[in-house]
Order: structure tokens, then C-alpha cells, then sequence
């Protein structure tokens, strides 16, 4: 047991290390080869981000455990929204000014509920694994021809810029990449294997387990940098890193399970979890999409509401586990 927390504490330690230079890495590559600052931080640092998720996920599914690969999926969006802005804005109360943000507001719900139908059959089919692909490509896509037209006026250029790495030679942005994608691989491998054996010795399902541990560790990330770009008064930045990140987390890290590991889930996903991120999706868009004006605002209060739905949800959780436990 003892090696097995270890494992976990070692591999969230190192997938946020990892992903950092990979992250750095990437964009690196992608500024010396003349990538404008805004694809690189809707497409690369996006991408990047959801990183440890998309390789726990490959992971978990590759060694029979897609249901780990379901709820950390699944479990990286409820924690985004509910822990990490509601979080960030507690600290700093968040202004949204960006019109790309805008844009992606509708997408992130479009995605939501498209992801959301192909799993209310309790099934993740071949099937469903190639829509959510296709999905992807096609939201790629859309971000880079929106990229490619946004108003050089938009705030969330000037944050991105202000946030990428500094300008370094090709090898060692090479060099980063690849360090942090094998660190990433290794990592990743180190907290499923421990995850997995906690979950076995304590008779808890996968799916549970990737709800709780391993969606908050995947998603330190997110979390650091949320928090960072809040204190530098980039909200934008720190409200894009997550609609971001839930995108690729349904469509990107969904998508494995269902292609490598498809079958039946456990129906609580679609009674209990599902549920609870289709609403604070939606509690996101209608706090942070203004109606009215330019500017959307998620408040001290809102981010209290969502930070105590968060810790309801994984009481909630904890609670099923713990009944389990004594059954």
C-alpha cells in the first residue's frame, strides 16, 4: 500500500513537471516555425494542458481499465469548473472580455451535450470512439480558422503572449518536448498502476477512483495555472485554460476508452456524474457568458458556490465509496 501511494504522489509530481515542458516545449517548436501567439495558446497550451489526462486515459485503457479512463474524463471537467475557477475566483473575481472566449462558450456546451448523448446508452462503443474523434479534428479545426481571423485587439493575445515561454533555440525546445513527453508517459504509467491497486485493495470501483484521486491530480495543471493568470489579471487566460481543457477532456481523452476499451459502464455515470457536469457547465456559461454586454464576470460568490459543489460532490462520492467499503 505504502508503494502504491507513493507511485500516485510521484506521478502527479511528475505529470505537472512533465506537462510543463512539454507544454513549453511544443510552443517553443511551434514560435520558431512562425505560429501566430493565439493559435499556439488555443491549440499547443490547450492541448498540453489535458495532457496528463489524454495519457493517464491511454493508460488505464490499454491495461483493462477503462473505467478510470470514464472518470477521469468526466472528473477533470466537474474539478475544472467547480474547484479550479470557483478557487481562482475566491482569490480574484473574474472579468471576461475576450471575444474568442465568447465563441468558445457555446462550443464547450455543444460538446457537452454531444459527448453526453453518446454515453446515455451506458456504452462507450467503436462506434461512439470515432464520432468523438471526428468531433475533434473538426474543433481543431474551427480554433485554428478562428485563430487565423481574431481581431488583433483581443485581450487574451496580449495574455497569451505574456505567458508563453521565452524565445529559446529549435533543439532545446526539442529537447524539452521530448523530455517532457517521455516524463509524461512514465508518470502516467506510475499513477495508474498505483491507483488501480488502491482501488482493488479497497474493493472501490475504477470509475470512483478516477472521479476523485486521479481527475484532481490530472488536473494540478490547470489549477496552477488558473491561479497564476488570475493573479496577473488575466482572466481570460486563466477562464480559457479550462473551457479549454474540458473540450479536449471530452473529446480527446473520452475517446480512448471508447476505442481501445469499449463496452458497458457503470449506469452511476450516467445517473450521478454526467448530470453534475452537464449543470456546472452550464452554471459556467451562464456566469461567465454576459447577454448584455462585452464583459462576462464570475464572482467571489459564484466561485464560493461552485468551490462548495465541489466539496458536496466529492462528500457525495466519498460517502458511496465508504458504503462500499462497509458492505
Amino acid at each position: 500500500m505504502l508503494v502504491d501511494i507513493i507511485l500516485i504522489l510521484a506521478g502527479f509530481t511528475l505529470l505537472v513537471w512533465g506537462a510543463d515542458q512539454f507544454v513549453n516545449g511544443a510552443a517553443g517548436i511551434a514560435r520558431n516555425l512562425g505560429v501566430s501567439p493565439l493559435l499556439i495558446g488555443l491549440t499547443i497550451v490547450g492541448f498540453g494542458t489535458s495532457a496528463p489526462e489524454i495519457l493517464v486515459s491511454a493508460m488505464a485503457s490499454l491495461q483493462g481499465n477503462p473505467g478510470l479512463s470514464i472518470g477521469n474524463a468526466l472528473g477533470s471537467n466537474i474539478t475544472n469548473i467547480a474547484l479550479i475557477l470557483g478557487a481562482t475566483a475566491l482569490i480574484a473575481p473574474l472579468s471576461v472580455k475576450s471575444d474568442t472566449l465568447h465563441r468558445e462558450y457555446p462550443l464547450l456546451l455543444l460538446v457537452t451535450f454531444a459527448a453526453s448523448g453518446l454515453m446515455l446508452d451506458n456504452n462507450l462503443s467503436v462506434t461512439d470512439g470515432i464520432i468523438l474523434l471526428a468531433l475533434l479534428v473538426a474543433v481543431m479545426l474551427w480554433i485554428v480558422r478562428l485563430g487565423l481571423k481574431r481581431d488583433h485587439k483581443d485581450p487574451l493575445i496580449e495574455e497569451i503572449e505574456h505567458e508563453l515561454p521565452s524565445a529559446m533555440t529549435t533543439g532545446k525546445a526539442i529537447l524539452l518536448f521530448t523530455i517532457g513527453l517521455l516524463v509524461l508517459l512514465a508518470s502516467s504509467r506510475m499513477l495508474v498502476i498505483g491507483a488501480v491497486n488502491i482501488a482493488t485493495a479497497f474493493g472501490i470501483s475504477d470509475v470512483i477512483i478516477g472521479l476523485t484521486i486521479v481527475a484532481i491530480g490530472t488536473s494540478l495543471p490547470e489549477l496552477a495555472a488558473s491561479i497564476a493568470s488570475a493573479m496577473k489579471n488575466e482572466h481570460d487566460l486563466a477562464i480559457g485554460n479550462v473551457i479549454g481543457s474540458n473540450i479536449y477532456n471530452l473529446l480527446a481523452v473520452l475517446c480512448i476508452p471508447a476505442l481501445f476499451s469499449p463496452g458497458d459502464f457503470s449506469i452511476e455515470v450516467v445517473l450521478r456524474d454526467i448530470p453534475i457536469m452537464i449543470g456546472l457547465t452550464l452554471a459556467l456559461f451562464f456566469m461567465g457568458y454576459s447577454f448584455r454586454s462585452a464583459i462576462g464576470h464570475i464572482t467571489r460568490l459564484e466561485g464560493l458556490v461552485l468551490l462548495l459543489a465541489f466539496i458536496s460532490y466529492q462528500t457525495w462520492l466519498f460517502g458511496q465509496a465508504s458504503g462500499l467499503l462497509h458492505s
